[in-house]
């Protein structure tokens, strides 16, 4: 795996296809030496290969490996932004549900085929997917092994975005990018350029009220503008909106 610095935004990169523990740590050590640096504003996750994920190698079986990828990487502060290209599958699937924003190649390809080889999604894939699409679509998936394509994808709401013969990213978001590893990054550093502590609680907000009843998701946001509110950032912002400049975040 190699780590790339582009000022606020840090851009993972591992070698894709099958993975096997080596990558498994990799990606643990990257997110532990990430958690805590209040100077990250942006994460970007790509593979440097033809596919993210083509499975597992024989004799690896995921569940060994504790805490597992997925689990550490969900705790980041900062929005993660995954740049698919080629075959998503397994667990590198389940590690793509744990991300926030997914800009897919129009030749990508998604599936949770751990059922195929008699094995059971290990790193959160069976509780993600069920809440990341409808019921019926993620049992199908899961018990299935059925594989989709990024357009399919797109439509569930899996892919935020895939980048084609078009530069359009999002809605009313615009990059110039050739590539999906360029959108990627375009796009974390449109992130980074938003205060970090907003878009931590932000993403906190939309990850911890998902669990919640309605009732006491309303009171986490409450809770947590109230928090934002009492912030040098927050003070910073809206004097920098007065002043008609941009604004220099500090991240306190």
């Amino acid at each position: 795996m190699t780590i790339e610095r582009h000022d606020h935004v840090v851009v993972a990169s591992i070698d894709g296809a099958r993975w096997d523990a080596s990558i498994s740590h990799d990606l643990i050590d990257a997110a532990e030496e990430m958690v805590e640096d209040r100077s990250i504003r942006a994460v970007v996750l790509r593979s440097t290969g033809t596919d993210f994920c083509t499975g597992i190698v024989d004799g690896f079986v995921p569940a060994s490996v504790t805490p597992d990828p997925v689990s550490v990487w969900s705790r980041l502060r900062p929005p993660v932004v995954a740049a698919i290209s080629g075959a998503c599958l397994n667990v590198g699937f389940e590690m793509m549900l744990a991300t926030d924003i997914v800009i897919a190649a129009p030749t990508s390809s998604y599936a949770l085929d751990h059922l195929a080889t008699d094995q059971l999604p290990c790193w959160g894939g069976t509780q993600r997917l069920c809440r990341a699409i409808r019921p019926a679509e993620a049992t199908a998936m899961t018990l299935l092994s059925t594989q989709i394509n990024a357009d399919r994808a797109h439509q569930l709401g899996l892919v935020h975005a895939v980048i084609g013969d078009s530069n359009h990213l999002l809605d009313g978001l615009t990059v110039s990018a050739e590539t999906v590893d360029e959108a990627a990054l375009a796009l974390a550093l449109r992130l980074a350029e938003r205060g970090p502590l907003a878009l931590e609680l932000a993403k906190e907000a939309v990850h911890r009220g998902a669990e919640m009843p309605l009732r006491a998701g309303l009171r986490l946001e409450g809770d947590l503008n109230h928090q934002l509110a009492a912030t040098d950032d927050r003070a910073e912002g809206l004097q920098a909106f007065f002043d008609k400049r941009p604004p220099d975040f500090a991240g306190r």
